[in-house]
């Protein structure tokens, strides 16, 4: 498996059999500053964690020129279908649920936050509950991204259910829990082998580095990984 970040909560995952990209935030990120198609070629699934249009991004724009498949809550799908997206292509589910991606599968699990975008004409749209994605691969560790996300106890679950080995972690504050507090989430709740942290960096309203979660994490063992932006990690 090769993961590759790309600002903010976007990550490119690669493995044997698919091309998925997570929360395709690309054109407007303050962290990516490249055309959306450098990050989004060939990929043959595309996974929304909820609707806030710094998620949802190139989503509509990827599915239309790639026909890959999207795997998100219903209101998302439908509303991306509204948008010019096929209706074959999507692939949804809710929290709770598993569906079979091909190659992969995708649970969808709770997180602490909310879920809507705004409309040219300044309307706010509902689009479900959000939630994180939990990827089990026949041939790859396990996979949690938790979305946007505070700490909660429920984390425990996900990790009973679930044992993901890499952790894909919001820390950036304000709008997510912060460094210290997704440090305890990792150590509490699961026993992941390898963290990621993301949301953070890309607006100046949240976190600009991961040093408290980094500094937070020191002598647990469990390996925190801070690949640049464009940057990718094997597994």
């Amino acid at each position: 498996m090769k993961l590759t970040w790309y600002g903010h909560s976007c990550f490119g995952i690669e493995t044997a059999d698919a091309k998925i990209i997570i929360d395709p935030f690309l054109s407007g990120n303050p962290s990516w500053n490249k055309p959306w198609e450098t990050a989004a070629e060939g990929v043959t699934h595309v996974l929304l964690t909820h609707g806030h249009s710094d998620h949802v991004g190139d989503a509509a724009a990827i599915l239309k020129k790639t026909g890959a498949m999207l795997v998100a809550n219903f209101e998302l799908c439908m509303f991306l279908v509204g948008q010019g997206v096929s209706d074959k292509q999507i692939n949804p589910g809710n929290i709770g649920g598993t569906v079979d991606c091909g190659g992969f599968t995708t649970t969808f699990v709770q997180a602490l936050h909310s879920s809507s975008s705004e409309l040219d004409d300044g309307t706010n749209v509902y689009l479900g509950n959000p939630g994180g994605l939990v990827l089990h691969f026949s041939d790859a560790p396990t996979l949690y991204h938790m979305g946007d996300t505070d700490i909660f106890s429920d984390m425990a679950l996900i990790n009973e259910l679930h044992q993901p080995e890499i952790g894909i972690v919001p820390i950036g504050d304000r709008f997510t829990m912060g460094g210290a507090v997704a440090a305890l989430a990792c150590q509490r709740f699961f026993k992941f082998k390898t963290v990621i942290p993301c949301h953070f960096g890309s607006f100046p309203i949240i976190d600009q580095t991961a040093e408290k979660f980094v500094d937070a994490m020191e002598g647990t063992g469990i390996k925190v990984a801070l690949p640049e932006v464009g940057g990718s990690i094997e597994f």
